[in-house]
């Protein structure tokens, strides 16, 4: 399949009102034409509800739930469950919907991770997407624990000190049927990775990564050209795993194996004003020296949990 065949199904409708170059909303569209029409979603406070445009009408297509920040996992789980007797009594007919979570890094790394450890453990079925934008991006840009290290926000303006979490790791370790990551960049393996995920029953979760024109500052037009920086520095890596057996995908197998070489992670950093102070800091080397150490030990880490 190449881009011009994939599904015209569009979730994203006229009317949103999200920033130019969202990622939130480009990447709603292409999980979107995997999914299909049967499909129900719960949102969680972020920018995807933001800018839904304004009740009661929507510019999603598909029934959507707004739903408490923390709770993604438990109403992820009690909506499917609760469809199972529906079908079983023949209340309802057809295929069961999907049903899928599309929550932020915030709602995931950190004010919803008990809820969604909970869903993974209990393996309840549904598909529980990250959008990670690496921060708080819809109240003014606060730190989360996807934020990357050296990083300044509103909450660590003076950058922040430690690493991000690897939560698709975290996700994998509860041994569900299913975990990947993605990128904007590469939709194809996006699409692939989510129509993979829609056939398979029970805990699914899909952590797309996604450059935020606004809190990283960079121009709206370059949300993509940033998002495959960030997988050919090595910043991002593209995996996924069924039933435990990880496998590294596309760009990050190549750099794994040898056969291809990363690019300098400067490039990554100068595309993003976020790291501006950085740039032009006297102690410059020894940050992207820590940075690309950083890189280099995560990559090395998943090559070798792949070979397990």
């Amino acid at each position: 399949m190449n881009i011009k065949e994939l599904p015209e199904i569009e979730y994203i409708i006229p009317g949103t009102g999200a920033c130019a170059g969202c990622p939130s909303t480009i990447g709603l569209r292409l999980v979107g034409k995997a999914l299909g029409e049967n499909a129900i979603c719960l949102l969680t406070p972020s920018c995807a509800v933001a800018s839904m445009g304004m009740t009661p009408k929507t510019c999603y297509s598909f029934p959507a739930l707004n739903i408490c920040f923390a709770s993604a996992g438990a109403s992820g789980g009690a909506i499917s469950m609760a469809l199972d007797p529906l079908y079983s009594k023949k209340r309802l007919e057809g295929e069961k919907p999907v049903v899928f979570a599309w929550v932020g890094d915030g709602g995931t790394y950190d004010i919803g991770f008990q809820g969604l450890s909970a869903a993974a453990e209990r393996n309840d079925d549904f598909i529980f997407f990250c959008y990670n934008n690496e921060a708080y991006s819809n109240t003014g840009n606060q730190r989360s624990g996807a934020t990357p290290q050296y990083v300044p926000t509103t909450t660590s303006p003076l950058g922040k000190e430690m690493l991000q979490k690897n939560v698709p790791l975290l996700m994998l370790e509860h041994r569900p049927p299913y975990v990947a990551t993605a990128s904007l960049a590469y939709p194809l393996d996006l699409y692939r990775k989510v129509e993979k995920a829609k056939s398979i029953k029970g805990f699914r979760y899909i952590e797309i990564h996604m450059p935020c024109c606004t809190s990283w500052k960079f121009p709206a037009a370059e949300t993509i050209e940033v998002s495959r920086l960030a997988i050919r520095t090595g910043s991002w890596l593209l995996w996924e795993a069924e039933n435990g057996k990880l496998s590294l995908n596309g760009v990050t197998a190549a750099l794994a194996e040898g056969k291809r070489k990363p690019l300098p992670v400067e490039e990554y950093l100068k595309a993003q004003g976020r790291y501006a102070w950085l740039l032009k800091s006297p102690d410059k080397d020894y940050y992207i020296g820590n940075i690309e150490n950083n890189i280099r030990r995560e990559l090395e880490f998943m090559a070798g949990r792949a070979k397990l």
